[in-house]
């Protein structure tokens, strides 16, 4: 039976972190690998992780330096330490730092399992401490908003059923992040995640990509090929910007969704499936049904779990997670430039609406950390963030209103001097004065 825990394992030598790993997945645990300390870190804050289990000597930085991290940052975080060259000193300190047991290599996959469960909390324990939890995180989605907590808590609902659920929000908001949430924190996480985006397939091919097709269903069809559907069997897909696919794609999955089954393109025989359906899209469906652009039936089988994904506007308490969050991502990918951000960039960006939401943001980030070199402050942020004046607009005039306007205007820069006036008009003095008077 696959267990819930997630266990980080962290060591340099590559066939030690297999070797646990390997032992662990036989126990039906999740496991995560890091061979440095900075890889660690990125999965402690991505990951809701639930036993660390570290080596101690490693080169740069240690994994004293990592339990130390982890005692401070994630206090009711089990730590497990493997080490190739015990000590006393070396146990003392990091049961100092919350160790909870101490494990000399080599040892056995039975060994191992005893730490395991010794550094493991009791389930009563367990629960306590996920209920003192103040973030869930799921996969990448992060913050502490309400907002976003009722999508987590929705995810929780639905994650371990194959109920069809409909994703909507604004773009950038991050609607694929919790459909992977849905699929991956689930029971269904082994089985495949096929993410298809119906925007980009082209319409006379997006039905042949959904469903397969058949030796000489068409041009071009020269053997038989399996669809997106078939491939994403006992697991989940995901049809993003659902609102773009044809009637005719439509109907076909409406038969999909009432039958279990699809049919190639070409064929006659209908095929069974097992899959989760997930749609997501940032058009208005209800508009589009008006306009009967839009299935009505196939609306409501879509919609039988519905998640709106907030915009950031609406969640702003979370801006500086998902800006810490960019910090570290940009930081590891450019090599180690980990820069912070000033109070008043801080607030600047707390008051922007982000319109382009969370990809918006990380785009934003990552320019800053390109470009500057230690803080970013104002100066880094681009012009779009900052104030703006609002000029009133020019109202729209008649030819005649213009012109004389604009006589009127170059009148009094010459302080009514008809000559100069008329000079700087290129017209002469008797056609001034005869626009003048009318």
């Amino acid at each position: 039976m696959l267990q819930k825990e997630n266990i980080l394992i962290v060591d340099d030598d590559i066939n030690i972190l297999e070797l646990i790993q390997r032992h662990l997945q036989s126990l039906h645990y999740h496991t995560y690998k890091a061979v440095s300390v900075k890889e660690a870190i990125v999965i402690l804050r991505d990951t809701e992780i639930d036993l660390l289990i570290t080596d101690l000597k490693m080169p740069e930085v240690d994994g004293f330096q990592l339990i130390k991290f982890a005692a401070e940052h994630y206090p009711t975080l089990p730590k497990l330490v493997v080490t190739g060259y015990p000590s006393v000193q070396d146990e003392l300190s990091v049961i100092k730092f919350g160790a909870v047991d101490y494990l000399v290599k080599p040892f056995t996959k039975e060994e191992l399992k005893k730490s395991v469960l010794k550094s493991l909390p009791l389930e009563k324990n367990k629960k306590t401490s996920t209920a003192n939890k103040q973030t869930k995180k799921y996969n990448e989605i992060i913050g502490e908003s309400e907002a976003i907590k009722n999508v987590t808590q929705i995810i929780d609902r639905v994650k371990d059923n194959k109920a069809t659920i409909y994703i909507s929000g604004e773009s950038g908001t991050g609607k694929e992040l919790v459909a992977r949430s849905i699929h991956y924190n689930g029971k269904f996480s082994r089985a495949p995640f096929i993410a298809v985006n119906c925007g980009g397939i082209p319409e006379n091919l997006l039905e042949s990509e959904l469903f397969g097709y058949i030796k000489g269903a068409f041009t071009g069809a020269n053997d038989n090929r399996e669809g997106f559907f078939q491939a994403a069997e006992g697991g989940t897909i995901f049809l993003d910007e659902i609102g773009n696919a044809s009637l005719a794609v439509q109907s076909r999955l409406l038969r999909v969704l009432q039958e279990k089954e699809i049919v190639k393109v070409g064929a006659r025989k209908s095929e069974k499936i097992d899959v989760r359906v997930i749609a997501a899209t940032n058009s208005n469906l209800k508009e589009m049904i008006a306009k009967e652009t839009f299935r009505e039936d196939l609306f409501y089988r879509l919609t039988v779990v519905e998640i709106n994904v907030p915009p950031l506007r609406e969640r702003k308490e979370d801006i500086a997670l998902l800006a810490d969050k960019f910090l570290l991502k940009y930081g590891n990918e450019y090599k180690d430039r980990y820069i912070t951000i000033d109070s008043e960039a801080k607030a600047l960006m707390q008051r922007y609406n982000w319109p382009g939401n969370i990809r918006e943001l990380e785009n934003v980030i990552q320019r800053a950390v390109i470009m500057c070199d230690r803080t970013i402050g104002i100066k880094d942020l681009p012009e779009s963030l900052k104030y703006q004046i609002d000029f009133p607009k020019d109202d729209l005039l008649s030819l005649k209103e213009i012109e004389k306007k604009y006589i009127e205007k170059v009148l009094a820069a010459t302080d009514n001097n008809q000559t100069k006036a008329a000079e700087i008009l290129k017209i002469d003095r008797k056609t001034l004065r005869s626009k003048f008077k009318k």
